[in-house]
């Protein structure tokens, strides 16, 4: 016999008992249209009053068979399908990706572009982390936080569009180095960006860090403790954030990260308000490396000898790499021929969404774009 509770319209309020005392339940859907599940997600809330009881998130309204299609072209045809994944950082998915097929062929990069790929994965780092900002501020009230955060994350992409010719998805990473080199006098502009922003940080605090009111909208909301966020198997800064320091960048390096010399923010209070300070510290980390790089930046090819149709022998592999959303996996199985044999994505946002109801639990309605916010999800790496 079939015990399963038929499903409850939204918006029905429920009696139920408990402790001798009739409380009344109500199911309220926040998405998939809300502004502030920033892409089409659908959250049911279920409420008792102002507290939420329980959250299940629904995706799958923006799915695209992302590795179903990979499976169908060839290695570097895959390439501008991975821009589609976190479009916000874009340079980091193809960054992610080619890394796995080199792997797979045992392929050696040139000097000049790993640097590159360095330079260009910690500025996309920075101008996720901005538009982060500016839209977690913008969730919670502040609109000048908006405007200022999106002002230097222009001059990211200004950069960007110098370099590769797009703003958004760059498809500028090739499997064995880079598409092309820096154009002239972009070093130089890289440079004067990096001095115009650090000075910015402190704009940044004046407007939302120290700001009391921001701070009690943030403190002791959304906790997950470190059992439970490695139990969720959550990454990134969603993991930093709990008191567990672990950045892929430096515990398990891939490219050249093992040359630099930076700190992997951590903070425990586990709430929302560590999960903000250690994507602000992160920026200027981001800064640190950037800089390292550059004074670091050899001359030389910017791309290895590739063969016309590239084939990776037979075999399987597992690539991470720490995207600004956590860690990225890329797993590829070949056959030998010139397309995956399968294809599959390790999503960070997907893994962290998936504690969402763990963070929603007992706190208020209102409560709930601050902690969603926080989590710091792209649709279309979940959707994948």
């Amino acid at each position: 016999m079939d015990t399963r509770e038929a499903p409850i319209p939204v918006g029905t309020t429920v009696m139920m008992e408990r402790t001798g005392e009739t409380m009344e339940e109500m199911y309220v859907n926040m998405g998939p249209q809300h502004p502030s599940t920033h892409g089409v997600l659908r959250l049911m809330l279920k409420l008792d009053g102002e507290v939420m009881t329980d959250c299940i998130p629904y995706v799958g309204y923006l799915h695209r068979c992302h590795e179903k299609i990979a499976e169908n072209r060839t290695y570097p045809q895959v390439v501008p399908y991975t821009d589609r994944l976190d479009y916000l950082a874009s340079m980091s998915m193809n960054f992610g990706y080619v890394v796995a097929v080199e792997r797979l062929m045992g392929q050696k990069v040139p000097e000049r572009a790993e640097h590159m790929r360095v330079i260009l994965a910690e500025l996309q780092r920075i101008a996720s982390h901005l538009l982060w900002l500016g839209t977690f501020g913008l969730d919670l009230g502040n609109f000048t936080i908006f405007i200022y955060c999106f002002r230097e994350r222009e001059m990211i992409l200004d950069l960007f569009e110098a370099v590769s010719g797009q703003r958004l998805n760059y498809s500028f990473y090739r499997i064995g180095g880079m598409a092309f080199d820096f154009p002239d006098g972009w070093l130089d502009n890289c440079r004067a960006f990096l001095e115009w922003f650090k000075p910015r940080i402190p704009e940044y605090d004046a407007l939302v860090t120290d700001n009391i009111l921001f701070q009690k909208r943030l403190q002791g909301v959304g906790v997950l403790d470190a059992k439970r966020v490695v139990d969720w198997g959550l990454s990134g800064p969603m993991l930093r954030a709990s008191g567990i320091s672990y950045d892929l960048r430096r515990n398990d390096p891939y490219s050249i990260y093992d040359r630099f010399d930076f700190v992997v923010p951590v903070f425990d209070t586990c709430d929302v308000w560590a999960r903000f300070l250690v994507r602000r510290q992160e920026m200027l980390e981001s800064v640190k490396i950037i800089e390292q790089a550059l004074d670091q930046l050899p001359a030389g090819e910017i791309t290895a000898k590739m063969p016309k149709t590239i084939k990776p022998p037979a075999g399987q592999v597992y690539a991470r790499t720490e995207s600004p959303r956590g860690e990225l996996g890329f797993y590829l199985v070949s056959d030998g021929s010139p397309k995956p044999y399968r294809y599959k994505v390790r999503s960070p946002a997907f893994c962290n969404l998936s504690a969402l109801p763990e963070m929603m639990k007992g706190y208020l309605v209102a409560d709930a774009v601050a902690i969603l916010g926080s989590v710091d999800i792209v649709l279309g790496e979940i959707d994948r």
